[in-house]
């Protein structure tokens, strides 16, 4: 993975997201807010669900964006194989630019991978590598950390494992319980996402190796 989406300029349209989830998308919302300032340098063109009345199809109806939902087969964790094909024809056919996971529920494998190389990005409320996988912010708690977070990386074949683009910190409080705790974290994400594309839009991300490195001139 050496490559980022190619810098938006004045002289170019802004970058276009089809973002991917499967529930309520607090993080699309986030996303369809920063994009609805005209400065932002980055457009959601499509917001596609596996889940067929997810709130997520609901923000993107609301915010006057395409709403698409594409049953996922069979299995729980991933897409068939042929339906993996819909979504990434669906994403082509609307010419998009950068695939935006948010609370996505599945598992992408090689060949979504393939379609978009180095062209897929995801949030995850902890500070990985610690806590992959799912509730991240009960299995801090439960650990005993003092401090946890969230974190935007590219997508890899691994579960949580790509290059880290951007993370931020969230003390774990003493009398916290799941619930509280995610929130604080949820609000993290809600900043770092946006400011995760923009970077990417504006052709300020470069990646050596499993370091990425932010130009903020």
């Amino acid at each position: 993975m050496t490559a980022a989406p190619a810098p938006a300029t004045s002289a170019r349209p802004k970058l276009r997201l089809g973002v991917l989830g499967s529930g309520s998308g607090s993080n699309c919302q986030a996303i369809l807010d920063a994009c609805a300032r005209p400065e932002f340098p980055a457009q959601v063109a499509v917001v596609v669900s596996d889940v067929e009345n997810a709130r997520i199809l609901e923000r993107a109806r609301q915010a006057g964006v395409e709403a698409l939902h594409i049953a996922p087969g069979k299995f729980r964790t991933k897409l068939e194989p042929e339906v993996e094909q819909q979504y990434v024809a669906a994403l082509r056919e609307r010419q998009v630019e950068l695939v935006c996971l948010a609370g996505f529920m599945r598992v992408l494998k090689q060949g979504f991978l393939n379609a978009f190389p180095g062209r897929i990005i995801n949030i995850h409320p902890s500070l990985l590598p610690a806590f992959p996988g799912l509730e991240s912010w009960k299995q801090a708690l439960n650990y005993g950390v003092k401090v946890t977070g969230c974190t935007v990386h590219f997508v890899d074949a691994g579960i949580d494992a790509g290059p880290i683009i951007l993370q931020a910190a969230v003390p774990v409080l003493d009398d916290d319980t799941p619930e509280s705790l995610h929130q604080r974290i949820h609000e993290q994400e809600h900043r770092i996402y946006p400011e995760a594309i923009r970077l990417l839009a504006e052709g300020k991300i470069s990646i050596e190796g499993r370091r990425v490195v932010v130009c903020r001139q």
